[in-house]
């Protein structure tokens, strides 16, 4: 039988988040759980979100782990990186309810978890998980559509439908939108919402702080990689022209960081097929820079 350390030397490391040493790895010490979910079943133009967790753990390991706008090494926090959330083929609702399922135990553990995805309409599970802990719960949807359709393609549980669903737990406030429907549109208007729309974050009429004015002390963040500008993130399932930039986006996680208290987030609709490899990578690097914002101690006060 060979040796630990021969071991080392003759098999490659496991596929964990980032590679991180054994000893920041583990369940019981680790701070932040990662669930994979390889479900892709409502989407509807191009496919292939499913291949997004296993992309984004393969590119993370070639993360460098110091983080020098934190100036630390996030992983110390511990990563603990669960198995494949094996998917359901009975419908995205029962989908939904497994997400549920497998994030509330973590969550009633007093874990941060980060769900990649997998396509949009994972979200619901998380959002009811976390809602189920947090009363002051609110949501930040980062995301170039308003997926607030009541139903599309024969199912409420569409990746279309995805925070009109959210919405029956907590209060979403939702930026970097810049594409909806005539009944998305006609119901925000009827209850009064007003999202931060991309054209206008860009064009000075709308902030940071004004986003973060909107939220809950408590907040969890879902993010549609199509939130970015095609330029950086063209492996989406349903791109859109504007968005976000690298800087933007992480100005923003910052800025909420820094004020409300981030209980999980997920990355959603990473499209693999769909374009270059750095578009993973990204993803990964977003991920762990979320880790890092989520998991930074409060500024002493006084």
């Amino acid at each position: 039988m060979p040796s630990d350390e021969m071991k080392q030397e003759l098999f490659s490391p496991p596929r964990i988040f980032a590679g991180i040493p054994a000893a920041y790895s583990q369940f019981e010490t680790s701070q932040v759980v990662i669930l994979p979910v390889p479900y892709d079943s409502t989407t509807d133009w191009r496919s292939g979100t499913r291949d997004s967790p296993q992309a984004i753990i393969d590119a993370s390991q070639y993360l460098e782990l110091y983080d020098r706008e934190l100036d630390r090494e996030i992983y110390q926090v511990g990563i603990y990186t669960l198995p494949e959330l094996q998917p359901l083929m009975s419908g995205p609702e029962q989908m939904v309810q497994r997400v549920h399922e497998a994030a509330s135990d973590f969550v009633h553990q007093g874990k941060l978890v980060a769900m990649l995805g997998g396509e949009h309409s994972l979200t619901v599970g998380m959002v009811k998980a976390m809602r189920e802990r947090f009363s002051s719960l609110s949501v930040l949807q980062l995301d170039a559509h308003a997926d607030l359709r009541d139903q599309y393609l024969g199912t409420k549980y569409s990746h279309a439908c995805v925070m009109r669903r959210a919405l029956d737990f907590c209060p979403i406030v939702q930026a970097g939108i810049r594409s909806l429907s005539l009944e998305e549109h006609q119901f925000l208007s009827q209850r009064g919402m007003k999202p931060f729309y991309a054209e206008d974050l860009a064009f000075g009429q709308g902030s940071w702080h004004e986003i973060l004015a909107a939220l809950s002390p408590e907040v969890y963040i879902t993010i549609d990689l199509d939130v970015l500008d095609p330029s950086i993130m063209s492996a989406v399932g349903t791109p859109e022209p504007g968005g976000m930039g690298w800087y933007e986006l992480l100005g923003l996680l910052r800025t909420v960081a820094e004020d409300r208290r981030i209980v999980g987030f997920d990355l959603v609709e990473l499209c693999p097929r769909e374009g270059p490899v750095s578009c993973a990578f990204l993803a990964a690097k977003l991920a762990y820079k979320l880790i890092g914002y989520a998991t930074t101690p409060p500024p002493p006060q006084g």
